[in-house]
């Protein structure tokens, strides 16, 4: 692939992380992460975030499955197994969780989800019906790099905080060793969209979506666990 393709893939990129950078930081400095890492959210309220991910991860699950069925190019197919394996790899984590802050899967079926807890997933499935890979690729790039820093501070502050082990956070540190940055591969799909005619200002959208809905995410959480949605 040619060299300018690749630069304005990654110029793009640079600019949706400065017009993201205000959402960016709001994610990682989040209060709930805070209230984790003093150990004031009530052991029980970590059910909150554990049912909200009952519901996300197999959504998110049969989303990128779709897409990869309408990805007619072989990188970008090849991406989205690798984000389907780790999708997979944390439905399997995210029994030992539940059962860690006392789930069984029965109540994890019966818990009722939070609209903004699972706006992330539906825009998610959206991008993955009506999207472009390169639209995908970078909101998922620029969006788990937030995400695995935030599960980096969960997990280390569950374990110092609330005493859970090793096993019961595999959930948290696998997303944790997500890249810092966005991927030589991912910036290789974007490129290639970009080349096919993939208007910029639509994966800057998609990539402002998620965030966004990342965010509320965060927020809803925080609510829930902190009983001011009640």
């Amino acid at each position: 692939m040619a060299d300018g393709t690749i630069s304005a893939a990654q110029s793009l990129v640079n600019a949706i992380h400065d017009a993201l950078r205000n959402v960016e930081q709001q994610i990682r400095q989040h209060a709930y992460l805070h209230a984790i890492e003093e150990g004031s959210i009530a052991a029980a309220r970590l059910r909150c975030f554990v049912g909200e991910q009952c519901h996300i991860i197999p959504g998110d699950l049969r989303s990128i499955a779709l897409l990869i069925s309408r990805c007619e190019q072989s990188a970008g197919q090849q991406f989205f197994r690798d984000v389907l394996q780790g999708e997979a790899a944390a439905l399997d984590a995210l029994e030992a969780l539940a059962a860690a802050v006392g789930m069984s899967p029965t109540v994890c079926a019966a818990y009722e989800p939070a609209p903004g807890g699972q706006a992330y997933s539906a825009y998610l499935a959206y991008l993955c019906l009506y999207g472009t890979d390169a639209e995908v690729t970078a909101a998922l790039s620029v969006n788990f790099a937030a995400w695995g820093a935030n599960c980096g501070r969960m997990a280390q502050a569950l374990c110092e905080r609330y005493g859970m082990q090793e096993a019961d956070l595999r959930f948290f540190t696998q997303f944790a060793a997500a890249p810092p940055d966005v991927s030589p591969q991912a910036l290789a799909i974007i490129s290639a969209g970009l080349q096919r005619g993939v208007e910029p200002r639509r994966i800057v959208r998609a990539a402002r979506m998620l965030q966004g809905y990342e965010l509320l995410f965060w927020d809803t959480i925080y609510a829930l666990s902190t009983g001011a949605a009640e």
